[in-house]
């Protein structure tokens, strides 16, 4: 599927539409909703990592609201199993036979955008049934396999104080999301204006901006954005100096103990494009790809012992990576 230039034309403006609806109810988090929206114009999913109470609820029943698509929220509890998350089949009886037969009942993954909330607090079976999910975008029961609707944005979330307790990824699951987006607490006169805007009678509306049709064809016109042969090769210089070895930057060597796969340099192509795409341009720049470096790479950078006994955190490394490979000119 390609979008045409004229429908181009009428969708490009609607991406402006969508962060100045978004805007009407989220405050602050310019940086949280560029990288969703960027998520997902590139098909991918999100990891959120935050304190609790940001508004990262608020801000996917939003969205769900400005592109009129289906909204669930799921609970990852210890005792979730992945019959709750995918669905499970249920025992019927015909009325007017009396016969007996087993019916799919779908689960909440059956939707257009779904929040995991707390994924790390639910059993690696239950995790890895919604990251089969993510990464088919089917679901395979008692030999059928059942579609999910597109588009299909999961956005999980993980508390970064609470460790106790929890299951967290591992490094080949969290390869399966686009990018992983840091949710920083709001600046003095935002968390003002959120208090002003959510302890009154007015509650804030997010009007629909587009629907999933549109958002389809936007996806598709995300893969036509033109990207440079040499952008190319530095993406795929980038990815491959983040593994220790000949060839890799001194500091990585230190620092990393197992650098990132190929589908991180897929990862940092798509997001670059969308970004590029949601600011109005057909063109991939350098800045997009410095930009989405950081969500791109940092979860997929497993660190050394040097790194964490000196206290180096993946956007550092990252940030040396892009200080010490060769920018192209």
């Amino acid at each position: 599927m390609t979008a045409s230039a004229s429908q181009l034309d009428a969708l490009l403006p609607k991406l402006a539409q969508l962060r100045a609806a978004l805007g009407q109810a989220i405050v602050g988090q310019a940086d949280v909703v560029e990288q969703l929206l960027i998520g997902l114009l590139a098909g991918g999913h999100c990891l959120l990592e935050g304190a609790p109470g940001l508004g990262k609820t608020l801000l996917v029943r939003s969205l769900g609201q400005a592109l009129a698509l289906d909204f669930r929220r799921v609970q990852f509890t210890p005792d979730l199993m992945p019959g709750d998350i995918i669905g499970t089949e249920v025992l019927e009886e015909d009325p007017a036979t009396g016969r007996r037969h087993f019916r799919f009942q779908q689960g909440p993954v059956f939707t257009h955008l779904l929040l995991a909330d707390e994924l790390n607090r639910t059993p690696p079976k239950t995790q890895a049934a919604l990251l089969e999910a993510m990464g088919e975008r089917t679901i395979s029961h008692a030999g059928t396999t059942h579609m999910l609707p597109r588009p299909f944005f999961v956005l999980a979330t993980q508390n970064p104080i609470e460790q106790a307790g929890t299951y967290p990824l591992p490094e080949a699951q969290l390869d399966r999301f686009l990018l992983h987006v840091r949710v920083d607490y709001p600046t003095a006169a935002e968390e003002v204006q959120i208090l002003a805007a959510t302890t009154g009678t007015a509650t804030a509306s997010v009007p629909q901006v587009m629907e999933a049709a549109e958002l389809i064809t936007l996806q598709a016109a995300t893969r036509q954005v033109h990207i440079g042969q040499d952008l190319l090769e530095w993406i795929a210089t980038l990815v491959r100096a983040t593994r220790p070895g000949d060839g890799a930057p001194a500091r990585i060597n230190h620092w990393v103990q197992w650098g990132a796969g190929p589908r991180a340099g897929q990862s940092l192509v798509l997001a670059a494009k969308a970004r590029a795409l949601l600011q109005g341009r057909l063109a991939v720049t350098r800045e997009d790809i410095t930009a989405l470096a950081a969500p791109v790479l940092r979860h997929r950078l497993l660190l050394s012992f040097n790194a964490e006994a000196e206290q180096v955190s993946p956007d550092a490394v990252v940030a040396a990576l892009l200080a010490d490979v060769p920018h192209p000119n």
